[in-house]
């Protein structure tokens, strides 16, 4: 009879078994079908014109005398298109003049090259920016059925102050990432790329949830990603010199105008060419 009851108790030892395996099999799911290419590329899997881009300098700039130090680089993502219009004005689909509808952002970028401890404004490089609309969805990719469109993507060459101007949206959300722009920093000689540096652009937790309260935001519904639950924006640099929370230096800095905003970001870096 004793046999007999153990016999009885296997059963559901292997019921429990079973729900516990279930479980974490589904939870698992989610992660494993995120596009491979949110994890961050390590330091080798840049070229040597990636990697050389990076400092971890400091440098003053002349116009505020604060100092600056390098900017960590981030991954590029599965979403860069090169070849986009030269604009400042990216709200707009060149295909059907359509205007992505959201919360306006005009965003001030500044590229410094590091020289002798000082803050040497980069002029002539090209600066690409690219994000999702106001429902996480980008342009130019076949999966989201935006093959054709330009929406939200553009460049612009930095000016004697090594500054570009673009005129967008607050960026919205898609599942696995916290919001962010992508941002591309270039150099040629003629048709040769003479240095490439590729990052990404973070903003405040509180006003991404503020901005997701209003339409057309709201039809997506709030964020689901913060920035410490995104493991890009707590992840090491790609370039290698920053082992972990690299997103931490690449905050925007925000203002708000009435019902806009505007954001300030100041890229340092090592272009690798002669200083004049």
């Amino acid at each position: 009879m004793v046999f007999k009851a153990q016999n009885q108790k296997i059963p559901k030892t292997i019921c429990v078994i079973a729900i516990i395996c279930s479980s974490l099999i589904l939870s698992y799911i989610p992660f494993v079908n995120l596009p491979k290419s949110f994890a961050q590329a390590s330091s080798s899997d840049l070229s040597a014109t990636q990697k050389s881009a990076s400092t971890d300098r400091t440098c003053v700039s002349a116009s505020t005398s604060i100092r600056l130090k390098g900017t960590p680089q981030q991954t590029e993502g599965p979403y860069f298109v090169d070849g986009m219009p030269d604009r400042s004005d990216i709200r707009s689909d060149p295909s059907d003049s359509t205007i992505q509808q959201g919360t306006p952002l005009h965003l001030i970028i500044h590229v410094f090259d590091v020289d002798n401890g000082s803050c040497i404004p980069l002029k002539g490089a090209r600066v690409d920016i690219w994000h999702a609309n106001s429902q996480g969805i980008y342009s130019a990719v076949n999966d989201l059925g935006t093959t054709g469109k330009k929406f939200l993507r553009g460049y612009q060459l930095t000016d004697n102050n090594g500054t570009v101007r673009f005129t967008t949206i607050y960026p919205g959300w898609y599942e696995g990432r916290t919001i962010h722009i992508h941002d591309k920093v270039r150099t040629f000689n003629g048709l040769e790329k003479t240095m490439e540096w590729t990052s990404q652009i973070y903003f405040d937790n509180s006003i991404n949830q503020q901005v997701h309260t209003k339409l057309p935001y709201s039809n997506h519904g709030p964020p689901q990603t913060s920035n410490e639950e995104d493991g890009i924006y707590t992840g090491p640099s790609t370039d290698g010199l920053m082992q972990r929370n690299s997103g931490e230096e690449l905050m925007v800095h925000l203002i708000k105008e009435d019902h806009s905003f505007l954001g300030t970001f100041n890229i340092v870096l090592h272009s690798g060419q002669p200083k004049q």
